[in-house]
Parts: C-alpha cells; sequence; structure tokens
C-alpha cells in the first residue's frame, strides 16, 4: 500500500510524548485534528479509546494501529508517530510500543478500510522498515521513510 496516499507531513510525528495508552491517544488526537479544524479533538479520542476497550491495536513488534470511523472525516485518514518512550500498549506479544499508526475513515465507510487496515498491519511486519523508522530523528526523515514504502 502506498501510505502517501493517507499521510501528510504534518501528520507525522518524531518524540510524541505520552506517559500511559489513555494520554498518549488523547494526544495523538489533539495533533491529529490541529489541523482539521471540523474534527473534534474530544470525539476522536473517545472513538480510539472506545475502540481500544474492544481489544488492544497494538499488534506485536512495538506496533500500534490504533483506528476508528470518525464524523467529519470526508476520506481515509492516516497518522503515524515515533514515540519518545515506549508505552505499555496491552500488545499482543505484551511488548511496549514505540511506532504508532492512526487510521481514521469516515462514519458511512463501508468494510473497505478493514483492507486498508490489513495492508498497514503487513507494511509493519517489514523488520527492516521497522529499524529504518526507529532510527529517524526528525519528523521530515520520518515522513519520507515510512512514505518509501
Amino acid at each position: 500500500m502506498d501510505l502517501s496516499s493517507i499521510l501528510a507531513p504534518g501528520r507525522v510525528k518524531c518524540g510524541l510524548e505520552g506517559v500511559s495508552k489513555k494520554r498518549m491517544l488523547e494526544n495523538i488526537a489533539k495533533h491529529i485534528t490541529e489541523g482539521f479544524p471540523v474534527l473534534d479533538a474530544d470525539e476522536l479520542f473517545r472513538r480510539l479509546m472506545a475502540r481500544e476497550r474492544l481489544g488492544s491495536t497494538g499488534i506485536g513488534l512495538g506496533i500500534a494501529i490504533p483506528h476508528c470511523r470518525l464524523e467529519n472525516c470526508t476520506g481515509v485518514m492516516g497518522a503515524f508517530f515515533k514515540l519518545e518512550t515506549p508505552l505499555e500498549f496491552d500488545a499482543i506479544d505484551e511488548e511496549p510500543v514505540d511506532l504508532i499508526f492512526t487510521l481514521l475513515v469516515p462514519e458511512e465507510a463501508d468494510d473497505a478500510h478493514l483492507q486498508i487496515l490489513a495492508e498497514v498491519a503487513k507494511t509493519f511486519s517489514d523488520k527492516d522498515l521497522l529499524l529504518k523508522l526507529r532510527a529517524c530523528t526528525s519528523d521530515q526523515e520520518l515522513f519520507n521513510v515510512i512514505t518509501a514504502q
């Protein structure tokens, strides 16, 4: 999948901080909605937390892919974050998470977003890519590496 079709430089952040899974999702919601005034940070946070209550989106290897449907979201949108410090995320392998790809889809989206979610997860199964992402030290470098796939 070409992640550049759903990512933009303003939605890629190297060194995001958070002290817990909940606070990290809150920070992610705020970061994403800063560039989109039609999206509500509190609503995005609530939806991401509701999805996490169904089961952790931590897929292993230090990766989490929180996702949700959202009102006022006009198309599939991604955001990518490299954390300053790995966090416990209740991942399936019980390892802390340091790379988070957030996927937002319109409220009325059909199940096609599940295919996108599967492709994003497949992208993050590439251990060479994970090494490159973890070596990044700036937002721009992180964006360049993740969109080069």
